[in-house]
């Protein structure tokens, strides 16, 4: 599937809740319909998972679900996802991810069934092949487990499936420690978008098998560790913001090999993917600062179907346990999205516009993502038709709209930070045409040594 026009051509369409390409679960929760959900994110306190500590893990998790679903019931939610970034030691034994799903749906569905509460579950099995261990990005004990959490969790009652795939990881730490634009268009652009295809059609292959949802992916480790790095003060807030327009590119590749969504919470590249595929995105904000802060509170809620929380530990709080308390955040925040909505579409979009206008100028990493701003980028980045070469005017396109929001004084950035836009955009324009000339020149230029490219078959 290639896509060559944009799903919104019209911005006052690009709104919260409403997707061209609605996904409709098993139980008819219908997301992307006209309604915002909480998607809700939670993950364990510090303890240790073995196989002895199996069934305090597994009690861990029944608490959490029954304590936020009771809490939902009780605020009148219409529906919500459940998302379970399951932890490393539960992908290397799938067995172990397994029996968390079936344990946490179990309750799902007797909360459905009880109460009417409508609700689905989304897995996220940790890409373990970052290990230094792993022998292959595509096949090899890793890989094996990967999929086998997949299948298995699949058909233990998962319904959606998602990862925050590493493809392209090992030379991106390395380019966003020296702002090295190039290195980061090749992690994500030629390894990364690589790796997605491979990675995603076999995901999807599974969906079909087990009558599953091949949802999305996220650049969570590229873009999002970015976006950490350039709010403690490590790297520019410019630079990131062009990082996180190339990761769209990235993500686009799982839509391309099957997957429709609801794209997932921690890519805020996500706005990208809508614009261009329309299908439904999730996303976090202000009530994922229990996972990490951001500079993009608000502005991330102007095209969710989906407000997540991120991730939250489950300890205790004054108000209750902590993923108790971000539903409650989240079902808050999405009661005011859908009353707005209900009002009729001017007041969607006067709340959007609001949403949008309170970050935008304070920061590049906002500013790209407002709704109008994504949708000029998206026109170039589909003229194109490799991830390679839409890496490349993803990049200019957004430095472009950069150095003109500045002239105009649309957005804050900084004088010292004011010199990588020109420095940026002659590293773009200094990458050969030929992507095999580029491929070489990057490994030549591995600098850290984390790169295997036989892991990605790519000649030496």
């Amino acid at each position: 599937m290639k896509f060559n026009q944009l799903a919104y051509d019209n911005v006052n369409d690009f709104v919260y809740g409403v997707s061209k390409k609605p996904v409709v679960c098993k139980n008819g929760l219908v997301i992307g319909g006209g309604t915002i959900y909480p998607e809700l994110n939670f993950t364990l306190p510090t303890m240790i998972i073995t196989k002895d500590s199996m069934p305090d893990v597994i009690k861990e998790y029944k608490a959490i679900i029954e304590d936020a679903l009771k809490r939902a019931k009780e605020l009148y939610v219409p529906g919500l996802v459940v998302e379970i970034e399951l932890l490393p030691p539960t992908t290397y034994n799938p067995e172990w991810g397994v029996e968390i799903t079936k344990a946490v749906r179990e309750i799902m569905y007797d909360y459905e069934a009880k109460h009417g509460l409508k609700s689905v579950m989304r897995i996220t099995p940790v890409d373990i092949r970052e290990d230094k261990k792993s022998p292959h990005m595509w096949h090899g004990s890793h890989w094996d487990a990967i999929m086998e959490t997949f299948e298995g969790c699949a058909k233990a009652g998962a319904d959606l499936l998602s990862i925050e795939s590493i493809g392209g990881k090992d030379m991106h730490d390395e380019a966003m420690m020296f702002c090295e634009i190039d290195k980061s268009l090749f992690s994500l652009g030629v390894l990364g978008s690589m790796d997605m295809s491979r990675l995603w059609k076999e995901i999807k292959a599974i969906a079909d098998r087990t009558g599953t949802i091949a949802a999305g992916d996220s650049a969570c480790g590229f873009a999002n560790t970015v976006m950490v790095l350039a709010d403690r003060g490590f790297v520019p807030k410019i630079f990131s913001a062009v990082v996180r327009v190339i990761s769209s590119v990235r993500s686009l590749v799982a839509i391309e090999e099957g997957a429709f969504g609801p794209h997932k919470d921690c890519g805020y590249e996500g706005v990208y993917i809508k614009a261009i595929t329309g299908t439904p995105i999730s996303m976090e904000g202000k009530s994922s600062a229990c996972a990490h802060l951001s500079p993009v509170g608000n502005i991330a809620a102007c095209v969710a179907d989906l407000w997540s929380n991120e991730s939250v530990q489950n300890i205790k709080l004054l108000g209750g346990m902590a993923p108790t308390v971000s539903l409650e955040q989240l079902a808050y925040d999405c009661r005011l999205m859908n009353t707005a909505a209900a009002s009729g579409k001017e007041s969607a979009l006067l709340l959007r516009d609001w949403l949008c206008d309170s970050d935008s100028k304070f920061d590049p990493q906002a500013y790209v993502l407002r709704p109008d701003v994504v949708i000029e980028i998206s026109k170039e980045i589909i003229k194109k038709d490799t991830p390679f070469e839409r890496s490349k005017v993803a990049a200019l396109k957004a430095i472009d709209v950069l150095e003109k929001a500045v002239a105009d004084n649309k957005v804050q950035v900084s004088e010292r930070e004011l010199q990588y836009l020109p420095s940026m955009k002659r590293q773009i324009e200094a990458i050969p045409e030929d992507v095999e000339e580029f491929i070489s020149e990057m490994i030549e230029r591995d600098e850290s040594g984390k790169l295997d490219p036989q892991k990605y078959d790519l000649k030496i």
